[in-house]
């Protein structure tokens, strides 16, 4: 791989990977220093030739198009999908061709190269590091350490992902940037998820992103270790496609007829067009396979059929065709992943073979050396490796592993060494143990499973094999890859375990039930995996039982209910910290006291253990780990200060950690904390980055938070189709059809559009008891009350406004006490009706949750006019009126003013947006503007380059008349977003 400037004197044909010179009579490719074979007119010679595309007039019309748009400013991003052979490489070559005025950057995926974490990264981006100091500090460090220039921290995916993003963009400022990437379904894990993020993040970069992808056909030989490995179906949904399927007849016929010497029998060739269904690859390997006599009168054999096995079985006769020397020299550089000609040499001496068994291999198309190896096709590297025998392959990792330098190229040494070995040995599982700990000083999670799975299986002593085995499979898990996970687990299994290893492995089986169901049978396995603990690791049994609490809180449907009890219960019932408890323990004592015997008797506890969350010198791993249950404790406790703290403390924490599969979380839970504090715009911004990042972590989120902001605002159609997207989730989770955030939400939107008969459907009367008041199914009590009223069910009103009366007061917050004084209102008459009223303003005054003081100015100004006191009616009713609109609350804002009308009073409609309305997306950047952030921290919290930002601001400052940064922070704040 390299980046290369186009020359007009220069023939655009000679593919990417062979030397250039000025001189096009002297371009050669070369082995080893030596000169193979000279094309003078700078074509390169793939066996069957360097030639145009026949045909593929849309294809290569939307790639010229591409190219334009990034000419123009713009970036873009495409897949191109399909069969073995049906010429994704082809119009990768046509894009570099007409790539005029670029720099192209090429990669190819290697299939040995899965195991290695951003193998693939590293070979597109190393040529571009001299431009890592333009980066932020982070993300050039992030990069540093991925790609092995020094030790460090654990990046994140995500923080790396905004690196090449940064990289990327900055190669590009003075002249457009084309990236191709063949054979993307062969590339590292890490590599392609990262690749696929910068992706879908290009704006306006002018870079192009190209990446050719097969569909799933099989590989000979056994299929490797999956780990590390990425699924390109996942990964790369979402982006731009172009499926390239075979040539049609006509110009299949065509590209036939071009490559091989008439004369030809028509019948002959139109079943040869139809057999392979127009695939290129097919079609030009069989014209060389076919003698001229088949194709002149069909004496081939009859009825073969040429598909993606065909093609292997091509290559796999190719290859045996050839002389001994020639196939170890192909099997050398199938299994040096890196494509580098001075080991391939150093190597294949070492084995006996000399430069000129390489001239057969490359007259035969199946590879070229110069300054790299390439393969002329993967399932040539395929078959030049699984055509030999298991001994000839365990002799060349051999060879390549002596040859390897130990220092610099530790890890891929050890890697051969492993290759080579015969049999299980202590020495070399040790040497692949330091490996995996170099790879995940990388972040190379993938990489450190793989070194670490190759080390189980070198293992001799079976004890020592069980906690390698149970390692191997830890990192697994990390790296996102359960079904390996479990085989390691299996392998931990195969011998008696001694009940420690026991527990740690049924530990890590319900954590990977968790990861992949999120429901309320995988809480119970974590419930059984702290048992288990707690004689041989009381401190792992309480963090346990409270990711038990957790996972069943997680699943919030009624039928969890009993795991949730079980859980509590079993955690009380355990030893108490034999230390000083930390800060998870007094939160796991207080939830389950609260469980167990009710809010008032746990709620002193629970408030001591939330408060301690806020202290300033709370380590930020307790942060990042337990501020969820802890902001969801100090909701339970009415505590709206506290809990929108925790949850933005953890939302930033996230952030700052670059931890993106942690963000989902993290954002839905101060979403809902923005909305319930009157902020539905930052809850909107909030939306807006989670499902960004939803689609990052490409881990399908439910959409809790979009669901709670679209009901807040009355938007009743979204709101619907959310909920039945939420309902699916949940059902899907095996946990019924809805959860606690969904019943909550349809009941705040049944109550704001007046159907109060439809709020006890939205949340039953189970809900509210189930738990005696804790979590946050307590905040469906208020609603109902209102609903009952409304609705003439007095009884029901006043059975639900004695336990919400009594969880008030134990909480004793003004969130709380201003909700019961509400409610209580509704439910009285008279004078002491409007004394809570006035009670509930006052108290929902002091407190940060607009929303619901805008809602208690709505029922006290309804009451008065229902009492005929129409001036004061208007007064109540104009504030909740401006408070909804102002909140962008449609559905109560609709509601305030047809109770204003029927006072009497005409209700003054807001002005048009003017044209020059900010999108969703230069809304946030004005946001982020006023804090304060530059334009790199602006791009790193919306997944965008900075060049992107810098469009985005010229676009603002246009629509807002201003000219500076400086404008934008003074301008007035009601500009939307």
């Amino acid at each position: 791989m390299e980046i290369r400037e186009r020359r007009p004197d220069l023939d655009d044909r000679v593919p990417a990977g062979i030397p250039f010179t000025t001189d096009p009579g002297r371009r050669s490719a070369f082995i080893g220093g030596a000169p193979v074979a000279r094309v003078p007119d700078g074509r390169m010679d793939r066996g069957n030739g360097f030639r145009p595309l026949h045909g593929r007039r849309e294809e290569r019309a939307r790639l010229d198009a591409m190219l334009q748009d990034v000419r123009d400013g713009a970036s873009r991003a495409l897949v191109l999908r399909g069969e073995p052979g049906a010429g994704k490489t082809a119009l990768l070559d046509h894009a570099g061709e007409r790539a005029h005025g670029f720099d192209v950057s090429r990669v190819a995926g290697v299939q040995s190269e899965r195991g290695l974490d951003f193998a693939g990264l590293h070979r597109l981006c190393v040529p571009m590091t001299g431009l890592l100091p333009r980066l932020p500090d982070p993300q050039r460090e992030a990069l540093r350490i991925a790609f092995g220039l020094r030790l460090g921290p654990a990046p994140d995916l995500f923080v790396l992902g905004l690196a090449v993003l940064g990289l990327l963009s900055e190669t590009a400022r003075n002249r457009p940037l084309l990236c191709l990437v063949d054979d993307a379904q062969w590339l590292d894990r890490a590599s392609l998820e990262v690749l696929t993020f910068t992706a879908r993040r290009l704006r306006t970069e002018s870079v192009a992103i190209i990446l050719a992808t097969r569909a799933p056909d099989p590989v000979p030989g056994p299929a490797p270790e999956p780990t590390g490995s990425a699924d390109p179906d996942a990964a790369l949904t979402g982006l731009p496609e172009l499926v390239v399927t075979g040539l049609p007849a006509r110009d299949a016929s065509t590209l036939l007829r071009a490559v091989v010497p008439g004369p030809w029998d028509e019948r002959v060739l139109e079943r040869i067009v139809d057999e392979t269904r127009g695939n290129p690859r097919a079609l030009l390997e069989l014209s060389h396979e076919a003698s001229r006599a088949e194709l002149a009168g069909g004496f081939g054999p009859p009825g073969a059929r040429v598909s993606g096995d065909r093609v292997q079985d091509i290559y796999r006769r190719r290859v045996a065709r050839l002389a001994s020397p020639t196939r170890r020299l192909l099997l050398v550089a199938a299994a040096e992943p890196g494509g580098d000609p001075v080991l391939l040499w150093r190597a294949a001496e070492r084995l006996g073979v000399g430069p000129e068994a390489a001239a057969p291999a490359v007259s035969a198309g199946l590879v070229h050396i110069g300054d790299r190896v390439r393969f002329d096709h993967p399932l040539a590297r395929s078959a030049a490796y699984w055509t030999a025998s298991p001994e000839e392959r365990r002799r060349t990792h051999g060879a390549l592993a002596e040859v390897t330098d130990p220092v610099s190229d530790a890890d891929r040494r050890a890697w051969h060494t492993a290759q080579a070995a015969s049999a299980p040995a202590e020495d070399v599982a040790a040497e692949l143990e330091r490996s995996a700990r170099r790879a995940g000083a990388r972040s190379g999670a993938a990489g450190t499973a793989a070194f670490l799975g190759r080390a189980v299986e070198l293992t001799p002593d079976p004890a020592h094999r069980q906690g390698r085995a149970l390692t191997a499979a830890q990192a697994a898990h990390q790296a996102g890859a359960p079904r390996t996970a479990l085989r390691l687990l299996s392998i931990a299994e195969a011998a008696p375990l001694d009940r420690r290893l026991r527990c740690r492995v049924e530990l890590l089986r319900a954590q990977i039930a968790f990861s992949t169901k999120r429901d309320g049978a995988s809480a119970l396995l974590l419930l059984e995996a702290a048992r288990r603990l707690q004689p041989h690791d009381a401190p792992l049994a309480r963090d346990t039982y409270l990711e038990a609490i957790g996972a069943a809180l997680f699943a919030g449907h009624p039928a969890d209910s009993a795991a949730l009890l079980e859980a509590a219960a079993a955690a009380r019932s355990a030893p108490p910290p034999q230390a000083a408890p930390r800060v998870a323990d007094r939160l796991l004592d207080g939830m389950t006291l609260c469980l167990t015997e009710g809010l008032a008797a746990g709620a002193g506890a629970l408030k001591s253990a939330v408060g301690a969350f806020r202290a300033p010198d709370l380590p930020d791993d307790d942060g990042l780990r337990w501020s969820w249950p802890a902001g969801l404790a100090a909701a339970t406790l009415w505590d709206y200060d506290t809990w929108n703290e925790l949850t933005s403390r953890h939302l930033r924490l996230t952030r700052d950690t670059g931890r993106a599969t942690d963000l989902p979380l993290a954002l839905t839970s101060h979403t809902i904390a923005k909305l319930v504090g009157g902020e539905p715009a930052a809850a909107a911004a909030l939306v807006a980055e989670l499902e960004t990042v939803s689609e990052v972590v490409e881990n399908p989120w439910p959409p809790y938070a979009a669901l709670a902001l679209a009901a807040w605002q009355g938007r009743e159609a979204d709101a619907a189709a959310l909920a039945r997207s939420v309902a699916a989730e949940a059902a899907r989770r095996g946990g019924g059809d809805d959860t606690t955030v969904g019943r909550w939400a349809m009941a705040v939107l049944n109550n704001s559009l007046g159907r109060y008969g439809d709020v006890p459907a939205a949340a039953p009367e189970d809900a509210c008891d189930r738990l005696g008041g804790v979590v946050t199914e307590a905040w469906i009590l208020p609603e109902r009350i209102e609903a009952a009223v409304r609705g003439g069910a007095p009884r029901e009103a006043d059975a639900a406004l004695r336990r919400f009366d009594d969880l008030a007061r134990v909480c004793g917050t003004d969130w709380a006490l201003g909700l019961a004084a509400r409610s209580r209102a509704l439910v009285g008459t008279g004078a002491s009706a409007e004394e809570h009223y006035r009670e509930a303003i006052d108290r929902l005054g002091r407190t940060r949750v607009r929303g619901e003081l805008a809602r208690a100015h709505l029922l006290y100004g309804e009451w008065l006019r229902r009492r005929r006191r129409q001036r004061d009616a208007r007064e109540q009713l104009r504030t909740a009126h401006e408070a909804f609109t102002a909140m962008g609350m449609r559905a109560f804002s609709q509601r305030a003013a047809r109770e204003l009308l029927a006072t009497g009073e005409q209700v003054r409609r807001r002005a048009a947006e003017p044209p020059g309305e900010l999108t969703a997306q230069e809304s946030q950047i004005l946001r982020l503007v006023r804090e304060g952030l530059t334009n790199p921290e602006i791009g790193t919290r919306l997944f965008i380059s900075p060049r992107t930002v810098e469009w985005h601001l010229r676009k603002i400052f246009a629509k807002l008349g201003v000219t500076s940064r400086r404008q934008l922070r003074r301008s007035a704040s009601g500009v939307a977003g």
